[in-house]
């Protein structure tokens, strides 16, 4: 299992999702966005909870060896359970799994068994309420910004009241958890997510899709310090 440090709760981060890059070099496309990025996102899909296939512990491995970012892998799973521990073999730094599979307690003990940092995902129509009572269990809360399935897919403006409920249940309890969002995020929507209460910031298009990913993760980065 990696051992890499996920850094200070609360800092900026700019995490690219590979689910934007080409498959076919994923390696050299990791590489090419180390020195602007903090961590790696990847997007776990089962072809049930959402209707797309992605990747599995096999390519988590595979790319262990390319870099030394903190892995951060979201389990977008029915039974997320029953791959935490292969995940974890093969080098994730931390899973997030989602609130709505249910079991929610003891898949976040699980994951805290393992060794891996906990976090806890949220789609767009799922309230804050659902996700509050386990603010404590927690070091990341992954609130979507899009349904997940599948990347391109535009902003929802209205899950920033989610956040900001999020960033200020966790600031007034004094909590190191870390807040993500997920999807349509851009030079655009970054500031407005930041300034809502975000501070990590997934982004896939915005940085893969883009002919120089290293400078596109460089202005990303200069966009969302702005509401930082």
């Amino acid at each position: 299992m990696s051992k890499v440090n996920a850094g200070p709760a609360g800092a900026l981060r700019i995490a690219p999702s590979i689910l934007s890059a080409d498959f076919g070099s994923l390696s050299s496309g990791i590489v090419t966005v180390d020195g602007e990025t903090d961590w790696l996102h990847v997007d776990v899909m089962d072809g049930h909870f959402v209707p797309n296939l992605t990747i599995g512990p096999p390519v988590v491995k595979s790319l262990r060896k390319y870099s030394e970012k903190f892995f951060d892998c979201h389990l977008m799973m029915t039974e997320p359970g029953k791959y935490l521990e292969a995940f974890a073999k093969a080098g994730a730094d931390g899973c997030t799994v989602h609130v709505e599979v249910g079991g929610t307690r003891e898949l976040l003990s699980q994951c805290r068994d393992l060794g891996l940092r906990v976090g806890l995902a949220a789609n767009p129509d799922t309230p804050f309420s659902a996700v509050e009572p386990f603010l404590e269990e927690i070091d990341l809360l992954l609130l979507m910004t899009v349904f997940p399935g599948f990347g391109g897919q535009s902003f929802i403006a209205d899950v920033m009241p989610k956040v900001r409920a999020a960033r200020e249940a966790v600031d007034a309890r004094g909590l190191a958890v870390d807040i993500e969002v997920d999807g349509g995020i851009d030079t655009t929507t970054a500031p407005i997510a930041v300034g809502e209460g975000a501070n990590v910031l997934v982004a896939g298009n915005a940085i893969f899709g883009q002919e120089n990913p290293l400078h596109a993760a460089a202005i990303l980065r200069a966009a969302a310090a702005t509401a930082a």
